[in-house]
């Protein structure tokens, strides 16, 4: 039974918040008096115990309604009190009451399911186990914080019963590919002493239905393993237990011959030898002893230099057992990962092909895994790209357990440095159908365990939260975890619905609000896709360091195998079976003859399965070549728009959070064009074909500062030449010496926008002033690295490339030009270029 009354609660003044809460920051609606009928006067706890989700979710519901309505909720565990709202298990309330008296109640819930009803001030919450209330206590918050008070009545079930977060801390308190700061769970090699945050976390995690958390990195450190981070694991299982979040850890396979664990060191890690087996026998009691609800363990092995099985010659399956059986008789989870390939392939050789391994490692093992391992699967065959199809071994393990790895942390897209809202991509891959012995064979139904009637499956996401108080370094990228976790349970739902929950929860349902941000979130995949690498030819990053700015010249011409093949004439990998690498046999029938065929291959990966010439026609008429330059210039193009957009919203969001939205859309708008400008000047130089629209390499509006009268600069040549506005830039001669450059300006009079663009190098924090006809227009510092938490350069280079920009700057034509620029630590203040734009001019 559905009816509908909905509030709008946006709110006509806003104050200061810092992100800390997140999507749970139970602000009060306004309007609120005409539905008092509808506030329950009292709340019914089926479990007092400070530690079960039951009692977490009595108090978060007292905590919600006085936040979003403003009235106090009472709390009793007595069955005679007057309550309108119980919240407890199905078992628990069965056992108080008879039968919940609904027919729509199934007394057979899933695991970690929930029956929701709400008529007036009556509201039942109850779960098929403890975390199921919990989860129905959180939709039931989500609905009255979206001004929803609707009377209905329904239950909700997860997708999968694993519904994950792997967080890559180092027990150093690093994090690696983390870009909102140090780890909350680890510093100096122990578990952190405060864990406020951690429990803080585990709130946001239970709210969308996560269920665990593996807390350390897959490069993992036998040390993790010592007796007091044994007990320091228990303390963390304790801070997060009440929310229904259980504890996972990452292992290093080879910690039996490691010093410094709570066991005697042995000689060999053979997963058939028997010390070995017992050794992890007696750490996996130890750890069950203090964690007695212990999620599993999570394991890369032989990847990226990793010790594995295959140092013995055992296979994967091995492996993943000896784990397995160690915690079977605990009820623990072994989560393998598939991420085993050669990171020494040889380019000369035309049928190597990362994308190939894990096909080849795991198909043959299908079957031979145990029950409780499941195979953690990344959404495509590389690693984490813009765009990738998807991975052909869902398809290919039909007697094993898996699971699908997505990316919250956005490790190839722009490192929260970057809005990338990216649930349209993981809905693409959801959504695929595999077509698994000409059946549907949805991913969604293939990690849910419907398809091949798997009982453990699901799904993990890598996010890497720190102790920034937006937790990933950026409020816009937290749409991300939420979208995460509400497709872990629903994936049916539509990316912009959860979007726009997302916002209403985080922000207001202000109309404005809600358009602008939809608007640029869901441009903003596509947008980057397009300035950073289309086609399916990959994100064009530099792999071999920071994989956040452009450098397309360091994909090809080594081992780790993310190539384009690109040359002179053609570019693309040949992955068909008749004249590449074969990857494309690896998917069934139907899709393996589609991929191998040119004119039947999406045009969004034409460039994966196929080595073609730049002039290549594509459907649109385009050449490949053209079609690069085009969606380069289109998709800074976009990025450009979502300062305009966001800045309309000035006054309706509260001005901290306003501040730090615009900084960093304002970032992203200015290395959307230094990735434009390397991609396209790359190729235009690899390929010597020009652009059609003469835009390519042309910068009338441009001024070089390797033009300028130089005084404390000099000229010098950046390594990969299409990362510099001409190839040069100017460096300050020591990091002690002030530079100054100067020109006449020689555009005509008026009004323009000033951009600069500069590199702002790690290990200083350089000064600038721009002064025009004698006027400082204004200042800047190059902070990227306070400011911003993506991973940084010490080059001249793409991952440095910065650009700011003075709005609004009157010139005469023959005004004095001075950049002048003061170094700072090891960091020489550097100039690329100025430009000076009319309106509506990109440059």
């Amino acid at each position: 039974m559905l009816s509908f009354l909905f509030l709008f609660p946006y709110l006509s003044f806003v104050a200061a918040e810092n992100g800390l809460n997140a999507w749970l920051r139970y602000y009060p609606l306004a309007n609120t008096s005409s539905v008092p009928q509808l506030i329950p006067t009292a709340i019914l706890s089926l479990n007092s115990n400070t530690s079960s989700p039951v009692n977490t979710a009595s108090l978060e519901l007292q905590k919600g309604i006085q936040g979003i309505l403003g009235h106090k909720v009472s709390i009793h565990h007595d069955t005679q009190s007057s309550t309108t709202l119980t919240v407890g298990t199905i078992s628990s309330y069965n056992a108080l009451f008879g039968k919940v008296n609904s027919s729509s109640v199934p007394q057979n819930l899933e695991e970690d399911g929930f029956y929701l009803s709400i008529s007036n001030s009556t509201v039942q919450i109850l779960g098929q186990n403890e975390r199921g209330a919990l989860y129905g206590a959180f939709e039931y918050l989500s609905l009255l914080a979206r001004g929803n008070y609707s009377q209905i009545s329904y239950t909700s079930n997860p997708n999968a019963p694993i519904r994950w977060v792997n967080e890559w801390d180092n027990l150093d308190g690093t994090i690696e590919r983390g870009y909102g700061g140090p780890s909350i769970f680890f510093s100096n090699g122990l578990v952190a002493q405060d864990l406020t945050r951690v429990t803080q976390y585990a709130r946001l995690l239970a709210s969308v239905g996560i269920n665990g958390l593996v807390v350390n990195n897959v490069n993992a450190k036998a040390t993790l393993l010592s007796k007091e981070n044994i007990d320091g694991l228990g303390r963390l299982a304790d801070a997060i237990r009440p929310y229904g979040v259980q504890l996972g850890i990452s292992l290093n396979f080879a910690s039996p011959t490691a010093d410094g664990t709570a066991l005697a060191k042995l000689s060999t890690f053979d997963p058939l030898e028997a010390s070995v087996i017992t050794w992890w026998n007696d750490m996996t009691r130890l750890l069950y002893q203090r964690i007695p609800d212990l999620a599993g363990y999570l394991i890369k092995a032989n990847s990226e230099g990793q010790p594995g099985p295959l140092t013995y010659n055992r296979t994967l399956a091995d492996g993943a057992n000896l784990f397995a059986r160690a915690v079977a008789p605990y009820k623990g989870v072994v989560m393998f990962r598939a991420f085993v390939y050669n990171q020494h392939l040889n380019e000369s050789e035309w049928k190597a092909d990362r994308a190939n391994a894990a096909v080849e490692f795991f198909k043959d093992l299908d079957g031979k895994f145990e029950g409780n391992v499941v195979v953690q699967i990344k959404y495509g065959p590389i690693d984490f790209q813009v765009r990738e199809p998807v991975s052909p071994l869902f398809a290919n393990l039909k007697k094993t357990n898996t699971a699908i790895e997505l990316q919250v942390s956005q490790e190839y897209l722009g490192q929260q440095a970057h809005l990338v809202y990216l649930a349209p991509m993981w809905k693409e891959i959801l959504d695929f159908d595999l077509r698994v012995d000409g059946e549907v064979s949805i991913v969604k139904d293939i990690v849910g365990g419907r398809r091949f009637k798997r009982k453990v499956s699901g799904s993990a996401a890598v996010v890497n939260i720190g102790t920034n108080e937006t937790w990933l370094g950026s409020h816009l990228a937290m749409s991300n975890l939420y979208a995460y976790g509400r497709l872990a349970w629903h994936p049916s739902l539509s990316s912009e619905a959860i979007l726009q929950d997302w916002i209403k929860l985080t922000f207001s349902d202000d109309p404005a609000i809600l358009s602008v941000i939809t608007k640029i979130s869901m441009a903003s995949w596509p947008a980057y896709e397009s300035y950073s690498g289309n086609l399916g030819i990959q994100t064009l990053t530099d792999i071999l360091y920071t994989h956040f700015g452009p450098n397309p010249t360091n994909m090809d011409n080594n081992g780790w195998g993310q190539w384009t093949r690109a040359d002179k004439s053609s570019i693309g990998m040949d992955r068909t079976v008749s004249n590449g690498t074969g990857f494309a046999g690896q998917y069934p029938t139907e899709l393996a003859a589609k991929f191998e065929t040119i004119a039947t291959t999406p045009e969004e990966l034409i460039l994966w399965f196929h080595h073609l010439p730049y002039t290549y026609r594509l459907k649109s008429g385009k050449s490949i070549i053209q079609h690069f330059y085009d969606s380069h210039y289109s998709g800074a193009e976009t990025a450009q728009t979502f300062v305009t957009q966001w800045e309309t919203l000035k006054g309706k969001i509260d001005e901290s959070r306003y501040n730090d939205v615009l900084y960093r859309l304002v970032y992203q708008a200015g290395h959307s064009i230094v990735w434009r400008d390397a991609i396209n000047g790359f190729y235009h130089n690899l390929s010597g074909i020009a652009d059609e629209k003469g835009r390519v390499g042309s910068h009338p509006w441009r001024i070089e500062a390797e033009s300028m009268d130089l005084e404390g600069y000099q000229t010098v040549s950046v390594e990969h030449p299409e990362m510099a506005s001409s190839g040069m830039a100017v460096v300050t001669v020591s990091d002690s010496t002030t530079g100054d450059a100067t020109t006449t300006i020689d555009y005509p009079s008026g009004t323009y926008d000033i951009a600069i663009g500069y590199f702002d190098l790690m290990g200083g924090r350089s000064k600038y002033e721009i002064v025009v006809g004698g006027k400082s227009v204004g200042k800047w510092v190059s902070n990227n690295e306070d400011t911003l938490g993506n991973d940084h350069s010490k080059y001249l280079d793409g991952h440095s490339a910065t650009r700011t920009t003075f709005r609004g700057v009157k010139i005469e034509r023959g005004d004095e030009l001075r950049i002048i620029g003061t170094p700072d630590g090891i960091e020489r203040a550097s100039l690329d270029y100025v430009a000076f734009l009319k309106n509506g001019v990109i440059d």
